[in-house]
């Protein structure tokens, strides 16, 4: 966890700064970078004049950015948003600021940049419009300058956000300014935004070339001379390589500046040793200091082939991976950077390796804890083209917008290292008709314009080769499929030559700590629109055996995919669950059922097989629970590694031994319950591995208070989760507890958001209590900005004692 810490103060330092460092000269910083979140006014409804000056916000909420208006409201059976955003409220908001800025920008570039806003925004300052974005997922900026009142004259920015037509998404979008927001003021001379490229068209262990391509913009009326120095910098900050030149640009234009640098005995990125350099580009203005500004470097090389599959600096590599939506459950859309390292970190500890970001950009912060977490990224930009899914679904922009959209999200993320595929689309529907192959040409081209380094991939549905226009254009370096894993052995025959990625895979069903009896592998439904026996509770087994009819279970998947060298990988579907698109259930359901971890963040019995296959760490995990009605069948599985046997005990007495055969990722025992310890120990050459134990939970005796931190920054945006559960007096969890459990928090933290990752709860994600579900519920508390220790306090009134928990504030 201290790698982990170390990390994560390194990535919020560099997010603040955007990439690009302050620098000073004479005592004045050369670029100024400021968070730009706090002190807006919100209100939901449409306000037009708010762009005026005289407009009265007085009962407009005071709030700090990001923000999610949606998560926010109650679940509606009739919700516009309908089941596939979660039946979650949307409609459109204004957000208002004053701010002043200081006299000494009169003289420079000022601008402002949202990371994201869902969705159709338009920026107004000083009531001018600066412009409309409809994407809600794309970054984006506007230049402030001309419109600015400087030192005590107050400037108004109001922004109007119209998430009104629906439905247009098949998943949560959350509404709002849901990601940050900087003003930048930089020199006239400076490097533009997303201006650096780098590459290591040549790199290697023993020595690598670094081409670096930077745009200058020179927003002065006359040319100017200046000198461009570049310097690369390791991960203890010491220069390990520099290149200088002097450069000529005309007033009022932009320049492409070319610098070549080498980098001796590099350190190679990997998921295994994420190691980053960054180059440092400084811009001199007769001789004096007129921007600065930092781009990422990881030096690594890696090639898809159509027999042996994926590898990263010449090592074969399985990417194992998974797809993740941007929603961070309870937060909603709202981006918090430690929201991310959190599903990040469990998602490490399982072995994955690769995330593919689904559907659609994610935010900075997911790019770059990738980049030095170590995930190898399927960075994608579409999930509809010109052909629509959902009425009013990004189809309506497709024209007027997708060239820019996707020019905008390749620069953006261009530098990242951890990105090693750029996807189109997703399930395209112009893959069944001609169109497909303009498009897909059209599109790969434009990423090839701006990065040739890595491949183009579609996650394609149409596995047979005529009636697939999408792979007819010739235009996608990799293949990707979604589903039908029974095919792949087919794929080098129908598809030769051609390298291949499951892009997306799955789509099994679990609700986290439920488990029906007996065993069997479903699929609930059998096909779109047929009746099928589900649960009156809106469950599904935790059991790896039920699926959507067009998926597969877990094991049967990755059984498939370990047997097949040429395929690069595969995405699971997905790693956590979602909110919205609760298949195979109607309302009340509310999120999904396919993820690996529950949409509270607590794993289902499934993240173990994965770590026993992905990971290299010891794993022996039993399940289910251990409370049961008497002489009950029950059956109990055990994922392991490391081991050529497990042995069941039953309150001590030996229950046999198994191992598993030929491709079996788990071994089972019928059991019949009586009340005690199921224990299992794994053996190796017959030296015991592990041991695991449940023990039947008894009477309710306490309130168990977990924090995955012991302190958190006076920030305002640091989070604590704090996972909550029922006890006995030994310690034993309470596997069916769906008590009420109150909060009360006070000092330096507010609560932000509850959870217990039953999928059809309909209680709100920011009320002041939570029904335990299966004994288990999460809340997260956030900075307040006090200076002052947080208390935690925890109750029923059903005579359990009140629990309680310090968080120390920094």
């Amino acid at each position: 966890m201290i790698k982990h810490k170390n990390i994560l103060q390194k990535t919020i330092i560099a997010i603040i700064l955007l990439f690009s460092i302050i620098g000073f000269s004479q005592g004045k910083q050369a670029r100024i970078i400021e968070d730009f979140n706090k002190n807006w006014n919100f209100k939901i409804g449409d306000y037009p004049t708010a762009i005026q000056s005289y407009f009265n916000a007085s009962d407009w909420r005071t709030l700090q950015l990001p923000h999610d208006w949606s998560i926010e409201g109650t679940f509606d059976k009739d919700s516009k948003t309908k089941q596939a955003q979660g039946f979650l409220p949307a409609g459109k908001g204004w957000y208002r600021k004053v701010f002043t800025v200081p006299k000494d920008w009169k003289n420079k570039t000022v601008s402002i940049e949202f990371d994201g806003v869902f969705k159709n925004s338009e920026v107004f300052i000083n009531g001018h419009s600066l412009g409309i974005r409809p994407n809600g997922y794309i970054s984006f900026s506007y230049e402030l300058s001309q419109y600015l009142k400087f030192g005590n004259q107050e400037n108004i920015i109001a922004v109007k956000v119209d998430n009104d037509a629906q439905p247009n998404s098949r998943w949560y979008t959350g509404s709002g300014i849901y990601r940050n927001v900087r003003l930048v003021a930089s020199n006239k001379l400076h490097v533009a935004k997303w201006g650096t490229y780098v590459t290591t068209p040549d790199a290697a262990a023993t020595n690598s070339k670094i081409h670096l391509e930077i745009t200058i913009d020179n927003d002065n009326d006359v040319s100017k001379e200046f000198k461009l120095v570049s310097s690369i910098l390791n991960a203890a900050n010491v220069e390990v390589g520099s290149f200088t030149s002097t450069e000529k640009i005309s007033g009022k234009t932009s320049g492409k500046k070319i610098q070549n640098l080498t980098l001796n005995r590099p350190e190679l990125w990997s998921p295994e040793n994420p190691y980053l350099y960054k180059i440092v580009t400084k811009i001199y203005d007769k001789s004096k200091l007129a921007d600065n500004y930092e781009t990422p470097l990881g030096v690594r090389y890696f090639n898809f082939d159509a027999e042996k599959g994926f590898s990263l600096n010449g090592k074969p590599t399985k990417i194992v991976g998974v797809c993740l939506h941007h929603d961070n459950g309870a937060l909603g859309a709202v981006e918090n950077i430690h929201a991310v390292k959190r599903k990040l970190v469990l998602l490490k500890e399982m072995g994955v390796n690769a995330i593919r970001m689904s559907h659609n950009p994610h935010s900075l912060e997911m790019m770059q804890l990738c980049d030095e977490m170590g995930f190898i990224v399927q960075d994608e930009a579409f999930d509809v083209w010109k052909k629509k899914k959902v009425t009013n679904d990004y189809h309506k922009d497709w024209d007027a917008w997708h060239k820019q959209d996707l020019e905008d999200f390749i620069k953006r993320d261009r530098n990242h290292p951890s990105v090693i595929m750029w996807s189109i689309g997703n399930e395209i529907r112009e893959q069944f008709d001609s169109t497909g192959t303009s498009i897909t040409k059209e599109l790969a081209q434009i990423v090839k314009s701006l990065d040739t380094t890595r491949p183009v991939t579609s996650a394609l549905t149409e596995n047979i080769p005529e009636k697939n226009f999408i792979y007819q254009s010739g235009a996608l370096d990799l293949l990707g499929f979604n589903y039908k894993h029974e095919d792949y052995k087919d794929f080098p025959t129908r598809f030769k030559g051609q390298k291949i990625i499951a892009s997306e895979s799955v789509s099994a069903l679990e609700t986290r700590g439920h488990y029906d009896f007996p065993n069997g592998i479903k699929a609930w439904p059998t096909k779109h629109g047929a009746p099928f026996d589900g649960n009156a509770d809106w469950t599904v087994s935790a059991y790896d055996q039920v699926k959507s009819y067009w998926g597969a279970t877990h094991e049967e998947n990755w059984k498939t995919i370990k047997k097949q060298d040429f395929m690069a990988g595969t995405f699971i579907w997905t790693g956590f669950d979602y909110i919205g698109e609760p298949d195979p259930y109607p309302y009340p359901a509310r999120s999904s059922y396919f993820g690996i971890i529950d949409l509270a963040g607590f794993p289902k019995d499934v993240y173990y097989m994965y770590q026993s296959e992905w990971s290299t760490k010891p794993v022996l995990h039993i399940f289910p629970h251990w409370n049961w009605a008497k002489d009950q069948e029950v059956d109990v599985w055990a994922y392991y590694n490391n081991a050529d046997e497990v042995e069941l005990f039953l309150n001590g007495k030996s229950l046999g031994k198994k191992s598993k055969q030929n491709d079996d990722l788990h071994i089972s025992w019928r059991v019949k319950f009586e009340p005690g310890t199921i224990k299992a120990i794994s053996r190796k050459d017959g030296k015991v591995v592990l041991e695991a134990a449940i023990h039947t939970a008894g009477e309710a005796s306490k309130i168990d208070l977990k924090a995955d931190k012991t302190t958190i920054k006076n920030d305002t945006y640091d989070l604590v989760y704090v996972a909550v559960s029922l006890v006995d007096k030994e310690g034993n969890l309470l596997p069916n507890a769906n008590d009420l459990i109150n909060f009360e928090v006070s000092g330096g933290g507010k609560l932000v958001g509850v959870d217990n990752g039953y999928q059809a709860n309909l209680d709100s994600f920011k009320a002041n209590s939570c029904k335990l579900f299966n004994g288990k519920c999460i809340a997260i508390i956030q900075s307040n900005g006090k200076k002052e220790n947080i208390q935690l306090k925890a109750s029923t009134g059903n005579g359990i004692p009140i629990s309680s928990l310090e968080i120390k504030v920094e």
